[in-house]
């Protein structure tokens, strides 16, 4: 019960990585409000007493109402976790600004719009978290994945500025940084190649741990950076990548 009498409020909860955290969560205590686009997927989620919410957090005023909601539902907000994401595989030349300004609009744009809304909230439970979940591909490139990087990139530094910025209400900011991580988002990256495979095989070779990730393996990370166990941790951006990005 590490986070007894916590309430967070996690984003991308109906799948993956954020469903995930909000499983765990769940079942170290806290109060969890679960936050997605995806209504049929919500419902289908199954968390036992988890708040479901949707909410496209790319929309400036679902994002203030839902979370307003949210942070009735459980009496406050202690903790954050942005957690949606969506990624576009395309080589620069024939990307689109739509694609470009849709993949900023929720990766990063979305978790400052989430962060902002909840703000007065964290600030009133005097010791709050927020955890940013961006990815290795914001510590080192991925080739076709322009939009994808440059808003995970922005998404690290934006935590790193939150993190000065808050500490004076006690608000600690943190990224996590994940590597493949077995999900419907990455299966879609190598499923749909002409040699799928081959693609598998090309991507396992960039990680010195040679597997994907499970979404679990993540949600114990933010689990840590929502804890005390991380309370002199703040501004950090935590790669559980599987050894990608330091070689």
């Amino acid at each position: 019960m590490r986070l007894a009498g916590r309430r967070v409020l996690v984003t991308g909860a109906a799948s993956g990585i954020g469903l995930a955290i909000a499983r765990l969560f769940r079942k170290e205590g806290a109060a969890v409000a679960m936050l997605d686009r995806d209504a049929p997927a919500l419902d289908e989620a199954g968390v036992e007493g988890g708040a479901t919410f949707v909410c496209d957090v790319a929309d400036e005023g679902q994002v203030r109402t839902t979370v307003a909601r949210a942070a009735g539902a459980l009496g406050g907000l202690d903790g954050v976790v942005n957690s949606a994401g969506i990624d576009v595989m395309r080589p620069f030349e024939h990307m689109t600004s739509a694609e470009w300004a849709r993949i900023l609009a929720v990766d990063l744009t979305g978790p400052m719009l989430v962060c902002q809304a909840a703000l007065s909230a964290l600030k009133q439970a005097g010791r709050g978290t927020i955890v940013n979940i961006a990815s290795g591909a914001a510590l080192r490139p991925l080739e076709h994945r322009t939009a994808y990087c440059t808003a995970k990139a922005g998404l690290v530094m934006f935590g790193k500025t939150l993190a000065v910025d808050l500490a004076a209400y006690r608000i600690r900011v943190n990224a996590i940084c994940p590597g493949i991580i077995d999900t419907p988002l990455f299966r879609s990256s190598w499923e749909g190649a002409a040699d799928p495979e081959a693609e598998l095989a090309k991507i396992l070779d960039r990680y010195v741990i040679r597997r994907p990730g499970e979404p679990e393996e993540i949600a114990q990370a933010a689990l840590y950076l929502t804890s005390d166990e991380s309370s002199f941790v703040t501004g950090a951006a935590l790669a559980v990548d599987g050894g990608r990005t330091f070689h």
